[in-house]
């Protein structure tokens, strides 16, 4: 039995794939509120030009640059498709279940795939530092190696929820020489509101995108980077999916369900958007899941206009969304502690081609399934790919029960090797 499916690096794709003109209806473009200052026309001063190009783009494929075709082999794609046979035999399920390792990277997740673009086009402009945001720590690092690469400054506002136990990712992002503040911070003025207020406040990735774009905007020499959410960051994580496609002709075998954890909707986007084209243009018949949180169901809030940050310095963004100053519960899979899910997903999601699953607080379930995943496959998934994780294996289960030979492909987004205090804490309870 082949356990393991890949390709070639000649055969890793030279293409991103834009599925905006494959959508079910155009996606509701990005708007202003009714008052204020127009923040479409700010967009320039703190988004790349080649992103916001491709922000709008109506291609549905968009040409990888050679230099970042040669950044992807660097950072080691292609990526293995795995048959997880093994975990197959401990559930006596008749699923076929099959994971993508986007966990080898360099910093240990699928991030690195839109950071190292981002980077790529920030000094082709000229640009000399890039702010950002980061939840988990995953993109946060991501961005740091991309921007060390590049040879630019980096400047990283940390969720402090997250920044208070994850000492290991802390000290990796500084380094790669990035600058780390946690969020709110008393650097930029939506950041010192919130903690003059609390000087210990949680923070949240809301927050966090607030002060990674105004820093940007104050400051002439940098440009924000974003890691999730908008439409050319998913694009460029369609290189996960695309691969996958090309891993299931190997395998003579082809998705019935495909599974990812879902916060913003980068590293879910990137697995599923081009199997998802397929859906949308009437070629296959694939189930999508995405796993979340009961602290943010954003795929259960309500699809309507929104900002994507906490202080409303973005645009409006038409996406199922709890509310972009909801409060929310630390979790040790923050990074899918966010208020919406990306426009592209969320329009997919209102024509009912994704479904969604929201897993308790406690998170001890979905660490239970992780912990069983561990001891039969052997790799250790960082908390957030532990929901993928748990919904492959709950889903596999219903098979069990049913007799479905069901094919169930899912991504593990990350590893966890910086995230033991948070299995550990969670587990011994």
């Amino acid at each position: 039995m082949v356990k393991q499916y890949n390709i070639t690096l000649e055969d890793v794709p030279k293409r991103w794939y834009n599925i905006l003109p494959d959508l079910p209806e155009p996606l509701p473009p990005h708007t202003d509120p009714e008052t204020g200052e127009s923040r479409l026309a700010q967009l320039p001063k703190y988004i790349l030009g080649e992103c916001l190009k491709q922000e709008f783009s109506e291609d549905r494929w968009i040409d990888i640059p050679e230099g970042v075709q040669d950044l992807y082999a660097q950072a080691g794609r292609p990526r293995p498709l795995f048959r997880a046979k093994l975990l197959e035999e401990k559930l006596k399920t008749p699923a076929r279940l099959y994971y993508k390792s986007e966990f080898y990277s360099p910093t240990g997740s699928h991030k690195v795939n839109t950071a190292l673009a981002q980077a790529y086009y920030a000094k082709k402009e000229g640009y000399e530092r890039l702010t950002t945001e980061t939840g988990a720590g995953q993109w946060g690092t991501a961005l740091s190696y991309a921007a060390a690469l590049a040879d630019i400054e980096c400047t990283v506002y940390w969720v402090r929820a997250v920044y208070k136990w994850k000492m290991e990712r802390l000290n990796f992002m500084k380094l790669y020489g990035s600058t780390v503040h946690a969020s709110p911070s008393p650097m930029t003025k939506s950041g010192k509101e919130l903690y003059d207020q609390d000087n210990d406040h949680p923070g949240s990735l809301g927050i966090a995108i607030s002060e990674g774009v105004e820093h940007a905007i104050e400051d002439d020499g940098a440009i924000y980077c974003l890691g999730s959410v908008l439409n050319h960051v998913l694009t460029h994580q369609t290189i996960i999916g695309l691969e996958t496609q090309k891993q299931f002709e190997l395998a003579d075998d082809y998705p019935d369900m495909m599974i990812s954890c879902l916060g913003g909707g980068s590293n879910f986007g990137g697995f599923t958007i081009p199997f998802l084209g397929e859906v949308c243009r009437g070629e296959k018949d694939i189930k999508f899941l995405a796993a979340q949180s009961e602290v943010a169901p954003n795929l259960t809030g309500e699809y309507r206009y929104d900002f994507g940050d906490h202080a409303g310095l973005t645009p409006m963004l038409k996406m199922y969304t709890v509310g972009h100053q909801a409060s929310m519960a630390p979790i040790k899979g923050d990074g899918l502690r966010y208020h919406g899910a990306a426009p592209i997903l969320s329009l997919l999601r209102h024509h009912g081609l994704i479904d969604t699953v929201a897993y308790p607080q406690d998170e001890k379930h979905v660490f239970e399934r992780a912990q069983m995943f561990i001891r039969t496959e052997g790799f250790l998934p960082a908390p957030e790919s532990a929901y993928s994780v748990c919904a492959a294996i709950d889903e596999a289960l219903k098979c069990k029960e049913t007799g479905e030979e069901k094919c169930i492909a899912f991504n593990i987004s990350g590893h966890g090797f910086m995230d033991m205090h948070g299995y550990t804490e969670v587990l011994e309870r």
